[in-house]
């Protein structure tokens, strides 16, 4: 891959941001997976919007994070006693 063509294929032109190209795997949980491709959108932004991607970003894997510790654990029935 050339350094003026985006890893997307699309045609780089002299006024369009070049994207960083930085490979985003799934880590197979939905919720984070969406919050990573969403870092994606920091490849159309010049430099100058790549903050509110990356606080956007940030922010949504936080409260996903706090979610994960908020839900309810499950208690043990005491309905097999003898």
């Amino acid at each position: 891959m050339s350094d003026s063509m985006p890893a997307s294929g699309a045609e780089h032109t002299a006024d369009s941001p070049l994207p960083i190209g930085v490979e985003r795997t799934p880590t197979g949980h939905a919720e984070v997976d969406t919050w990573i491709e969403r870092l994606g959108d920091a490849d159309r932004l010049t430099t100058d919007g790549h903050i509110e991607v990356y606080e956007d970003v940030h922010r949504g894997l936080r409260d996903t994070l706090t979610a994960l510790d908020a839900r309810p654990v499950p208690t043990l029935s005491h309905n097999n006693r003898r």
